[in-house]
């Protein structure tokens, strides 16, 4: 199975910019299925239907997403109104039994969705353990039924995203970073054969920190003062992602390859 993942996108440049490139990325790599980290969709923090359907149509399968993804509209609204595929964070409190995973069937295969939330340096309360939950997880899974197992580990720390990387080394196909928005340079196929890289960046503005304006978070770090945060709608975007490819029979990755475009957005209509 190929499968391309793209890294969190950020605002309406960063959905601009994945819609530019997409079509380009699948005449290289064919992938069977596109997935996309989402809990910035909707200018820097959270999704809308309007959105989600906005990146369905631009070519998008599935969405993960993480601990932002709850600031703006009513997510299982959203994805009603949508018709959407969306994840929300397995280990997280606010999300419903069931709704942090994800089957979804790629031909006459099928392919099973992670979605975890990191607890270091993440100021959520009351979430669950992501290796003990991802333990429950794949206890429930006949895995014999699935192409591929991917996990979206959205987390902060670097440490707790490879103590997962290698606790799970073997029984899942491919465990992706997302979060951080600065992409890392440790893509690898550890040695049980499960696919990792740290993160994979963002799909975002350059000239920004972190996809939001520079001058307002540099304002923040001199006052320590509170601001409301903007993203600019136009300039050079770096589109971050991974390309996998995966044994269908074994589950094993054969491949991850670490994509990096730039493109430019003259404006977002």
């Amino acid at each position: 199975m190929k499968i391309l993942f793209f890294g969190d996108i950020v605002g309406k440049i960063g959905r601009q910019a994945v819609k530019m490139v997409l079509p380009e990325l699948k005449q290289k790599y064919s992938p069977d299925v596109v997935l996309a980290n989402v809990e910035n969709l909707a200018h820097g923090k959270g999704i809308t239907a309007k959105t989600l359907k906005e990146m369905t149509d631009g070519g998008i399968d599935l969405f993960t997403s993480g601990n932002h993804v709850w600031k703006k509209e009513e997510v299982r609204q959203a994805v009603r109104s949508s018709g959407a595929r969306l994840i929300t964070p397995a280990n997280d409190p606010r999300t419903a039994t069931g709704e942090g995973y994800l089957s979804l069937v790629v031909g006459e295969r099928k392919i099973f969705v992670i979605n975890l939330l990191g607890r270091v340096f993440i100021n959520e309360p009351d979430l669950r353990c992501p290796f003990k939950e991802t333990d429950g997880i794949l206890g429930q899974l006949q895995l014999s039924d699935y192409s591929a197992v991917i996990v979206d580990f959205h987390a902060e720390a670097t440490s707790e995203k490879v103590a997962l990387g290698w606790y799970l080394d073997g029984r899942v196909s491919a465990i992706v970073g997302t979060h951080t928005h600065i992409p890392t340079s440790d893509c690898k196929i550890l040695p049980r054969g499960t696919a990792y890289v740290t993160d994979l960046g963002m799909v975002g503005p350059v000239d920004s920190v972190l996809g939001v304006k520079k001058d307002l978070i540099i304002e923040k770090f001199l006052t320590d003062g509170p601001i409301v945060f903007d993203i600019p709608e136009s300039g050079e975007v770096e589109v971050n992602a991974v390309y996998l490819e995966v044994n269908d029979q074994t589950r094993q990755a054969k491949t991850i390859e670490k994509i990096c475009h730039k493109v430019l957005i003259n404006s977002a209509p």
